[in-house]
């Protein structure tokens, strides 16, 4: 959520900003329902100081008994507290009015962001790794894994519908070891605190992270009024929530393995075949707390550590800076990686790391103090994903894909495999 100080004071910066997200001129409304709001507090506060002034002046006319003076201003005050409960009200209204003007608004992009209008826009920073040389054809992993006889959609639907999967034997081993990994390198080598966080969460925490009220048909929502993760990013973040953390303490940095769960309405038609976009799907998520100093050079920090999965799982990917058209709806500038795919012959998104400024703190009210300072500062967060457990899976899958059918098991992962090297067809 934006500052509605720092819109008073830089209207034109805003639209420009949002007319770079595709977004329309949003300055003139806002400081329209502000200064509204600003008047009726005036009103407000003017109303309460002449009610105790009458108050006041009520006891100076009892002492010099002079009644009829008392009761009028009895009349007063009585007619004050009435106004009163209706102004105090109507503040509220107005209150909750620009609460939810200001949430709707996407958060402003870092200078250095590419302007541009969709992914055609975006700029590859850097390209890593090779491309498999193969002298067989390459397959998508849908056909890989059916013909392993260890991906099954057609169960899945049967139990859930579409967009769902089952994956046995080697397969579903080999996307636990892929979890593991990545979990096993961010806490060891990177600095990250595993967490195990709740997979359901109040309105209030999604709201704190973006994803309400804008994305609400995106997500899961059950009977009793929660809503179901669609990333741990949602959990891990709010961890900070309406907390003032001590200076010293930042960066605080957490990771989590956990199942996520999007409605993917806005993706009718795409990618129906296979696992890429599917409704429920794990992701091993970093998320860190900074503050105002730091928050750029830990996105830096946050992308290589994605990275590292790549690296050592022996991917090819690209790094790219999303265009302001294309970037999330709290983030400030991000990076996505993109891993090559042979079967479909194309780089697909793997990763996303973002930092999102003051943006989601301000929404948690989650601050930090320095030592010997008396005020506070709201909090920097970022968030990314370390990386998408399902599609490294399908990245391994199409990568180390052998000509007689079988896959063979990155070096990396050998450790959880319990001895296989290769994921076979078994009787």
């Amino acid at each position: 959520m934006l500052d509605i100080k720092w819109i008073r004071e830089n209207a034109g910066a805003l639209d420009a900003a949002l007319g770079n997200r595709g977004a329309e001129p949003a300055a003139a409304e806002l400081i329209r329902i502000d200064e509204e709001r600003r008047q009726h507090v005036q009103k407000l506060q003017d109303m309460q100081a002449r009610r105790n002034a009458a108050s006041k002046e009520i006891g100076a006319a009892m002492g010099r008994k002079d009644l009829e003076t008392a009761d009028k201003l009895k009349a007063e005050v009585a007619e004050l507290k009435s106004a009163l409960q209706a102004a105090e009200e109507e503040a509220r209204v107005l209150d909750t009015q620009l609460e939810d003007a200001l949430a709707a608004i996407p958060n402003i992009p870092l200078d250095d962001v590419p302007v541009g209008t969709d992914e055609a826009d975006n700029v590859v920073e850097r390209t890593v790794g090779e491309k498999p040389g193969w002298n067989h054809a390459a397959l998508e992993h849908f056909d890989i894994g059916e013909a392993l006889g260890q991906m099954d959609f057609e169960t899945a639907s049967r139990l859930s519908g579409s967009r769902f999967v089952v994956l046995r034997s080697q397969l579903a081993r080999l996307e636990r070891a892929l979890g593991q990994f990545m979990l096993d390198l961010h806490t060891s080598e990177h600095g990250y605190t595993e967490v195990q966080p709740p997979l359901l969460v109040r309105d209030e925490v999604a709201f704190g992270t973006g994803q309400l009220p804008k994305f609400a048909d995106d997500l899961f929502h059950t009977t009793d009024g929660r809503w179901l993760i669609p990333t741990a990013e949602v959990s891990l973040t709010n961890l900070v929530r309406e907390e003032i953390l001590e200076h010293e303490q930042l960066p605080l940095r957490f990771t989590a393995l956990t199942p996520c769960f999007r409605l993917e309405a806005g993706a009718a038609g795409r990618d129906t075949r296979g696992m890429l976009r599917q409704h429920q799907f794990n992701k091993v998520e970093l998320v860190s707390i900074t503050d105002a100093d730091t928050s750029g050079d830990e996105l830096e920090r946050m992308t290589s550590c994605a990275e590292e999965v790549l690296k050592r799982l022996g991917l090819h990917y690209r790094v790219m800076a999303l265009c302001t058209g294309d970037m999330g709806f709290a983030a400030r500038k991000t990076y996505d990686l993109e891993v090559w795919l042979p079967g479909q012959g194309a780089y697909r998104e793997i990763s996303s790391c973002s930092v999102c400024g003051d943006f989601q703190a301000r929404r948690m009210q989650s601050r930090y103090r320095r030592a010997g300072e008396k005020g506070v500062q709201f909090a920097h967060t970022l968030n990314g994903s370390g990386v998408a457990v399902g599609r490294a899976l399908i990245a391994v899958m199409e990568n180390y894909l052998n000509e007689d059918g079988s896959v063979t098991v990155p070096d990396a992962l050998l450790p959880y495999m319990g001895g296989l090297t290769r994921i076979e067809r078994g009787d």
